[in-house]
């Protein structure tokens, strides 16, 4: 019978040349830590990022190693490679992932296909996964209840007097 082995990812980056993923990892059975070199293959300045980390993620090779790396994290190393491969510096594809990492509040979401609509919410899922609060956090409370004050003036809004004619 054989055990099944268990890693902590340490620290998780990517080298150029040749184009590969490095891990550094714990084997959590013994006390040493290890580097793991994952070569990328065919992949190109044309190839999807989020595609290839997901393949990554679930090669069977590497599946156990990577099993705590988040998918975001590799999405965001294919990135960086792409960027190379298209002639970016580093700070240019850093700063390129930063901007389609982030939403644009004022940016209409009705205008968006539906790849790129699916890629907003999934950054919104993230960051309300990721600013939501559980209930092992040391300021969480439950069921809070808040007294809104009464004696300012209700603020009307333009379509709040259109709906009322159309009931």
């Amino acid at each position: 019978a054989r055990t099944v082995m268990t890693y902590t990812a340490r620290k998780c980056g990517i080298c150029f040349q040749p184009p590969s993923i490095v891990l550094i990892y714990k084997e959590d059975s013994k006390d040493k830590i290890r580097q793991r070199i994952m070569p990328v293959r065919n992949f190109s300045k044309f190839s999807d990022c989020s595609m290839a980390a997901e393949q990554l993620k679930n090669n069977a090779r590497h599946k156990a190693y990577l099993e705590r790396v988040s998918l975001r994290q590799l999405r965001k190393l294919y990135s960086l490679l792409k960027g190379h491969l298209g002639g970016e510096s580093l700070a240019e594809s850093l700063e390129k992932f930063q901007q389609e990492e982030t939403i644009d509040p004022e940016e209409d979401m009705n205008k968006l296909d539906d790849k790129e609509l699916a890629k907003r919410k999934r950054i919104m899922d993230e960051l309300f996964e990721k600013n939501r609060k559980k209930k092992d956090d040391p300021d969480f409370i439950y069921d809070i209840e808040v007294d809104f004050p009464q004696d300012e003036q209700l603020e009307s809004c333009g379509w709040d007097m259109e709906s009322d004619e159309e009931i």
